[in-house]
Parts: structure tokens; C-alpha cells; sequence
């Protein structure tokens, strides 16, 4: 499926910022299911500086620094990026989950994308006995990696509440756990932390999610969304599949990559710092128009 993406980032500061400086994970970049066959980021006001380059992930980072006072920052990013689904997968013929624990562990490869880098706690995901038991009802004795991961998927769908209000973007795992509510953040911490606890790599995902409009109604600009979901090793041979717990799927051609890393401290589309006093507003809008397929516009 062949995607064209545009991306608004809108900040408004209660009062001029004098001075930031901010990491920035908007544009995407290649991956085994994705080729970027154009991206461009657009930032107003022109910074001071600016540095495009590459995380140790493999994640596209831009750095900038505005040393001028200003009360609004628009991140405009455009891309078209083809996704290419894969096939069939069967989630019974995987290795037994033991299996790929032990594999992990026995890994030696200490490259970007090597399990071992997603086997412990990170920043925001601890290792918590709660979720543990939670998730260890999925993974029985001897059962298929996949199977059991994607048990646990569309277990937290099912449990779990999607609530924009019940959390914020500094929520840990424990409390959104506890809470049973969230939205797609909060929903694959929870499953990394359950899936790390029991030994298992897991890593975090960001990116785009195509979305269709009701049968019969148009599809709304800036309707689609931002969005977060997981990647599970599932040994050698098979290797990174995403699994989305917000809805329950298997990522495929509607999920869009735009970074990775072991939780959302490793793949905020910004972060930095910024000096202000008083608060922000934060306006996103995206789009995710399919230009090939059988529902091109």
C-alpha cells in the first residue's frame, strides 16, 4: 500500500519562549515493511540550527535550536511511504515462548535491532510482578510465541478501557494497568512490561494508523491518527512481528513506522527543552491518504 502522510504540530506558548532546544522524531524511515520514497519536515519559525541525522535505533532525528523569542512552533511533515503487509503469518507454527526466551538471553548481536536491547526495565517500563501474572495467563507451557503475544493482544483490547482522560503522556504502566484505562501508549507499555517480566523482547512502536471512515461517510481531514503499538521477537527465524493492543490486530499495511526504541522516551516525536513560564497548547492533525489499493481516493 502506497501512503501519502502530512503531520501538523502545532504549539502556542502562553508567553514568548526566549530559547529551546528539541530532539524531533517526525519523519519516517526505512524498514523490512516500509520504504520512504519522500519525506520532508517543514519547522516555523526557521531555527537557529538544525541537524537532520540518525538514533541509535535507526530511528531520523532532527535537532534544532531557536535562540529568538517566539509564541507558536508548526512542524509540518509530508512523506509518502509504500508498507508492504507481508504475508499470512501462522501463529500456531512459531517457536514455544521458552524457546525464545532462552534464544534472547544467548544472543550475542548488539545491534540496533538485537532483542537483548529490549530484554529489561527502560525509563518508563519496569518490571512489575502485576502485570506479570497478568500476562503469564497468555503463555502457557510450550505454547507458540506468537500465539501466546497475540492472546495477550486481544486480551488488554478486551480488558481495557480507551480513555484519553484517565491518563497522560507521563503515565506509568503500573497505574494505567491499575486503572485498566488509557489510550494506545499506556496500552503498549503495559504489554512490553508483561512481555519483558516474563523474559521475552519487546520493543515500542510509533507511528501512523491509517483509518476508514463508516460505510457511506466521507473521510474528514486530519481524521486518521498518531498512534502506538508493540513489536515482539519472536526468535531468529521469524523475527520483530507488531501486534497492536489498541485494537487487538496484527500490524500490517495500515500501521505506518515512524521510530522505534525500548519505550516512549526513545521514539517522542519531541522532546527537549523549552524556556517559558505559563502553559501550552498542543494542536495534531494527520492524514494518511492511501494513494494505491482497491480504496484509493
Amino acid at each position: 500500500m502506497l501512503y501519502d502522510i502530512r503531520q501538523t504540530t502545532r504549539y502556542s506558548y502562553a508567553s514568548p519562549v526566549p530559547f529551546a532546544r528539541q530532539v524531533l522524531r517526525l519523519l519516517p524511515v526505512a524498514r523490512d515493511s516500509q520504504r520512504v520514497i519522500a519525506a520532508d519536515l517543514v519547522i516555523t519559525p526557521e531555527p537557529t540550527e538544525r541537524h537532520d541525522g540518525f538514533d541509535f535505533f535507526g530511528n531520523r532525528i532532527t535537532t534544532v535550536a531557536f535562540a529568538f523569542p517566539h509564541e507558536e512552533l508548526t512542524l509540518e511533515t509530508r512523506a509518502r511511504v509504500a508498507v508492504d503487509a507481508g504475508g499470512q503469518l501462522d501463529v500456531e507454527a512459531t517457536p514455544g515462548w521458552e524457546e525464545i526466551r532462552g534464544q534472547a538471553v544467548a544472543d550475542t548481536d548488539l545491534g540496533p535491532l538485537s532483542p537483548v536491547h529490549f530484554l529489561f526495565a527502560s525509563r518508563v517500563v519496569a518490571i512489575d510482578d502485576a502485570i506479570a501474572a497478568y500476562a503469564m495467563e497468555s503463555f502457557a507451557p510450550g505454547r507458540p510465541i506468537l500465539a501466546a503475544a497475540f492472546d495477550l493482544t486481544c486480551r488488554i483490547k478486551a480488558d481495557f478501557a480507551y480513555d484519553p482522560e484517565a491518563t497522560d503522556v507521563r503515565t506509568l504502566p503500573a497505574d494505567a494497568f491499575a486503572k485498566r484505562a488509557g489510550v494506545c501508549q499506556d496500552f503498549a507499555h503495559v504489554m512490553i512490561a508483561g512481555l519483558r517480566t516474563l523474559g521475552l523482547p519487546a520493543a515500542y512502536v510509533s507511528g501512523f494508523l491509517r483509518t476508514l471512515p463508516p460505510p457511506g461517510q466521507p473521510r474528514l481531514e486530519g481524521a486518521d491518527a498518531t498512534h502506538a503499538w508493540v513489536a515482539v521477537w519472536c526468535g531468529s527465524e521469524v523475527g520483530w512481528v507488531g501486534l497492536d493492543p489498541t485494537n487487538g490486530v496484527v500490524a500490517a499495511e495500515d500501521h505506518v513506522i515512524l521510530a522505534l526504541g525500548r519505550d516512549y522516551s526513545d521514539a517522542a516525536p519531541v522532546d527537549g527543552v523549552i524556556v517559558t513560564s505559563g502553559a501550552h497548547q498542543l494542536d495534531v492533525e494527520v492524514d494518511v491518504l492511501a494513494i494505491s489499493g482497491s480504496d484509493a481516493g
